[in-house]
């Protein structure tokens, strides 16, 4: 087995490493990586596997001959320890960039599994129990080995070889190589690669029957309704909820506007591609909404990004082509956390803010950000990062160039309103996209009174399933159906006259009854937050300082429930 550690002399002895429960949980301490390996202590580590498509090859590295582990012989693509405080993606980041000379971004690392390793060799003096995030950076071509810049002290050379002569290889235990049983958790690599590669007719079958749970119906909303000027003013508001879905795309995974784009681009290429294209317009991401957010693409599916100085550079290689990388379990906090945070750390870094800043950390309109993301190169003579710390950027910041566009086509459509209340409510959610401040505009949304119906935003938090804090934009426009409100109205106000009629006792019923205010209308257009099965009513807002000012509406969605249900 592979041991991510380093040659003695060759980095500080102060090396701190966590120490982590048998179940992988962090103690609170924090030990000397040799004080780890004497004790047997539990700790983390990271491998980078680097594929090559084309050929069909993993790149491995020869362990330099002075380490206190495998010396001499072939192994993992780079590894290393995580060191205390540090994250695991920019640990497998660093890694690679020492190791080898590969510097790379955070969307080219899938993490495909966490493996543990517990052997005991050196006669009993090295004893590794260790927790491995395992990644795979896919690359279309072989790096050409002079590209790369070994770490003398922990690689002595690197090669390719073919994915089942170095499965076979570990099969039969080749003393060259260091040992894995593929037959345990760790034969994963294997099975998760070959299978990414199946015949086209065999996936082509699965996204057909994946389409086939969907039925597509055309929904009609009669726009002459609507006066010319609000006619106008609709150009514009659906040229800003095309630009909101933009938006959910990049919330839902850091390179799924890309992927989107991609997909879109080669969709007419094949039978398969354009299933892919189906299927993902529907899920807006690659994980299906009907199937516990199960992955129906694969990295292999991904766009492909060029890299130009990622090595250093040789005659001839215009440089590394990678396939952006997204796993095959849909995260739990979409992109508005980093990738490898998890509550723990998050609750502890919270701890440590004032009270205005865990309102900040906790509110519905921002995202964490991590500074090791932007400051790989600023590591210190321990091996460890200088800024560990999360922090905090509003949305208003994190995605201005969206907002700025969509802000200027609000404004734009206030300005040819015929519609007083429909005008406070554009100018009001445009102003709220540049100020991250939504009390009034979902004020306003909450008194529109407009035959054109519109709600634009960020609201909902199911996309985030690690605490359920961050709202995803989201846009509905539509047309007032009157006579359905209306009726519906006559049904609300009578509540509390059907709720003491009920054929109950009258202990089991309420004195109060109220029912929210509701507008029925029929949908024109949709974006951001709505992909897979179509809703039929929202109640907005979630703000608990509105809601318990002021309460909530309720928007049905009169055409989608007939196409539905009727």
């Amino acid at each position: 087995m592979a041991a991510a550690d380093h040659a003695p002399g060759g980095a500080p002895a102060e090396e701190f490493l966590d120490v982590l429960t048998k179940t992988g949980q962090k103690t609170g301490a924090s030990k000397p990586r040799g004080q780890v390996h004497r004790d047997g202590d539990y700790h983390r580590a990271v491998h980078v596997w680097i594929y090559a498509e084309s050929t069909r090859q993993l790149l491995l590295q020869r362990r330099a001959d002075c380490k206190d582990s495998w010396p001499g012989l072939w192994d993992i693509s780079s590894a290393g320890h995580i060191s205390a405080g540090d994250s695991s993606l920019t640990s497998a980041r660093r890694e690679l960039q020492e190791e080898l000379g590969i510097s790379l971004p955070e969307d080219a690392f899938e993490l495909l599994f966490v493996f543990l390793q517990e052997c005991v060799i050196n006669d009993g003096t090295y004893i590794n129990n260790e927790f491995n995030d395992v990644y795979l950076v896919t690359t279309l071509d072989p790096i050409p080995l002079e590209a790369f810049t070994l770490q003398d002290t922990e690689v002595s050379s690197v090669r390719y070889i073919l994915l089942e002569e170095y499965k076979n290889s570990l099969a039969q235990e080749d003393e060259e190589y260091v040992p894995y049983d593929i037959s345990g958790q760790y034969g994963q690599l294997f099975e998760i690669i070959t299978q990414r590669y199946l015949e086209e007719e065999q996936r082509s079958i699965a996204l057909e029957r994946q389409l086939s749970q969907y039925s597509p119906l055309h929904v009609h909303a009669e726009l002459s309704r609507l006066s010319d000027a609000n006619q106008k003013a609709l150009v514009f508001i659906i040229k800003a909820a095309l630009v909101i879905d933009d938006i959910f795309y990049t919330q839902a995974w850091n390179c799924n506007l890309a992927l989107r784009d991609w997909l879109k681009e080669h969709s007419d290429f094949s039978s398969l591609d354009k299933l892919k294209w189906m299927y993902y317009s529907i899920n807006k991401s690659p994980w299906s909404c009907l199937e516990a957010n199960k992955a129906f693409l694969t990295t292999a599916d991904s766009v492909i990004k060029l890299c130009t100085e990622s090595t250093r550079p040789v005659s001839g290689w215009n440089g590394l082509r990678y396939k952006a990388a997204f796993p095959a379990t849909k995260p739990p906090g979409a992109n508005f956390y980093p990738p490898d945070m998890d509550k723990m750390e998050f609750d502890l870094w919270k701890k440590s803010l004032n009270e205005d800043e865990q309102k900040a950390a906790t509110g519905y309109f921002s995202v964490i950000k991590r500074h090791n993301d932007f400051n790989l190169g600023n590591i210190s003579a321990s091996g460890i990062a200088d800024l560990k710390d999360l922090f905090i950027v509003p949305f208003s910041q994190e995605y201005r160039p969206f907002l700025d566009k969509a802000a200027a086509l609000l404004h734009k459509a206030a300005e040819v309103t015929d519609c007083s209340s429909l005008r406070k409510l554009l100018k009001g959610k445009a102003d709220a996209f540049l100020s991250n401040d939504y009390y009034e505009s979902d004020i306003a949304w909450m008194e529109l009174d407009s035959e054109l119906d519109i709600t634009i935003g960020p609201y909902e938090t199911y996309e985030d399933a690690l605490f359920g804090y961050k709202a995803t934009f989201e846009a509905f426009i539509g047309i007032r159906d009157a006579v359905a409100t209306s009726q519906v109205k006559l049904f609300g106000d009578n509540l509390q006259s059907l709720e003491r009629n009920l054929p109950l006792d009258n202990k089991y019923k309420s004195e109060n009854v109220a029912a929210a205010p509701i507008r029925v209308i029929q949908l024109i257009y949709n974006s951001g937050d709505v992909k897979g099965p179509q809703t039929v009513a929202f109640n907005l807002p979630n703000d608990e300082h509105i809601v318990s000012e002021r309460g909530t509406s309720m928007v049905m969605l009169k055409n989608i429930s007939e196409a539905k249900y009727i």
